[in-house]
């Protein structure tokens, strides 16, 4: 069986759900900014995510937070299929919050495993994404997300809103925060290691140790997960190629292929409706 991806996005909840089959290498390190949570469904799925490597297998749900940086790969012949919903993050806490009336309001929820066998809700994971991607009436839609969000509960934990972050060096922090001030430009590491106080080559090392990533790998990926948000939106492949600094859309392209598998302009139309 050849790879495939089919991607939805529910217009009420921002929800985006996708089932995929892959044989092999399925993608290379990336993360999202919204959290994830899906189950295997056939096939082992082997992924690298918080320094640790993974074996999903069926029935078994994986949940990964923004940010998770994960690759993903088939180590048997068959490959592996899944069905994963990306929560956005806004719409999660706001549903948690309702769910859990004393939740701490200085802090964000998080997930406390990575890999999680609860037959429970691994069902309620199936039935959610279901109800999303099958595009059923909004009240069974909510019922079933309803559902998921109870389930989710005791693998939950909520975290202290920290700023800066102790857990990161302060380098590394700073860092981060000039890529995402300036994702769009045309900068290079000089201009990050000037803005942090370093030389390169300590800015690389420690960014590298914090976050898994190279500084230039980091602003690829917060590029490509914009360009998500701008699609999902309407724009064209060539409005986000120009307004988030690759080179053309070409370009985009080849970086979003090999992210998510697919091009901008299908993750568009999957996303928004529009022709090409």
């Amino acid at each position: 069986m050849s790879n495939w991806i089919d991607l939805k996005q529910d217009a009420d909840s921002g929800i985006e759900s996708v089932r995929a089959h892959f044989v092999g290498h399925a993608y290379d390190p990336h993360w999202h900014d919204a959290f994830l949570v899906g189950v295997t469904e056939q096939g082992v799925q082997q992924f690298n995510c918080r320094r640790a490597r993974h074996q999903s297998t069926p029935g078994q749900v994986f949940l990964l937070e923004p940010g998770d940086i994960h690759d993903g790969q088939a180590p048997t012949a068959e490959g592996f299929t899944y069905s994963t919903l990306y929560l956005e993050p806004t719409w999660l806490e706001n549903q948690l919050r309702q769910l859990f009336e004393h939740a701490p309001s200085a802090c964000l929820p998080g997930f406390a495993d990575t890999l999680i066998a609860d037959q429970t809700l691994a069902l309620a994971t199936a039935r959610a994404f279901q109800a999303v991607h099958g595009q059923d009436l909004r009240i069974v839609r909510q019922t079933a997300t309803d559902d998921l969000l109870a389930c989710l509960t005791r693998h939950l934990l909520w975290r202290q809103r920290l700023n800066p972050d102790p857990r990161l060096p302060l380098t590394a922090q700073r860092a981060r925060d000039y890529l995402h001030a300036h994702l769009g430009q045309d900068i290079g590491l000089d201009d990050v290691a000037k803005a942090c106080g370093v030389d390169r080559f300590r800015l690389t090392r420690a960014f590298k140790a914090a976050f898994g990533l190279a500084p230039h790998a980091y602003l690829i990926q917060l590029r490509l997960n914009h360009a998500r948000r701008l699609l999902a939106r309407g724009q064209t492949p060539a409005e986000v190629a120009s307004s988030l600094g690759f080179a053309d859309q070409s370009h985009l392209g080849r970086w979003f292929r090999r992210a998510y598998r697919l091009t901008p302009a299908d993750y568009r139309k999957r996303c928004s409706n529009l022709p090409d």
